[in-house]
């Protein structure tokens, strides 16, 4: 009697596993920029949220017409993404300036109330409303309300 014998495959073939190779590596080409624009975009967002100290100091001082819409204000101290926020006590502008690993831009925060930019001495009439357009960090790192329009 003759014995007939089957070979049954095992494992995979090299194209197989080149062709696997070669989706993950595609893949890991698309995900790797969107998760480092993903971590920069959490850090613009750390300085927005170190800003909200500022925009109630100004809030305050504005809604009694202080000389100085900085007054009683202290600055935070720099995070790795933040250097800095700081208060123009004159019209109550916050720059938020941040480091090389949060886009190295700045975002200007622009209150105004009742259509009109605010003045130090001089009450806001109505409630305060901010911009946060203004500045030189880049557009794809802002939060989708600090966008320029058009961009």
């Amino acid at each position: 009697m003759k014995k007939s014998m089957k070979r049954s495959q095992k494992g995979f073939t090299l194209i197989e596993l080149m062709i696997v190779v070669a989706i993950i590596g595609i893949l890991a080409a698309v995900a790797l920029p969107a998760y480092q624009d993903y971590t920069v975009r959490a850090r613009v967002t750390e300085g927005l949220s170190l800003a909200s100290g500022a925009k109630t100091s100004v809030a305050e001082n504005a809604a009694v017409g202080a000389a100085d819409l900085s007054a009683g204000w202290t600055a935070p101290t720099a995070t790795a993404g933040v250097s800095g926020v700081a208060i123009n006590g004159a019209n109550g502008e916050i720059t938020i300036t941040f480091t090389a690993s949060a886009g190295n831009g700045t975002i200007v925060m622009v209150p105004t109330s009742g259509g009109s930019a605010l003045a130090s001495g001089t009450a806001a009439p109505n409630s305060i409303v901010w911009s946060c357009s203004g500045g030189t960090l880049v557009a794809k790192f802002r939060p989708s309300s600090c966008r320029a329009s058009g961009t």
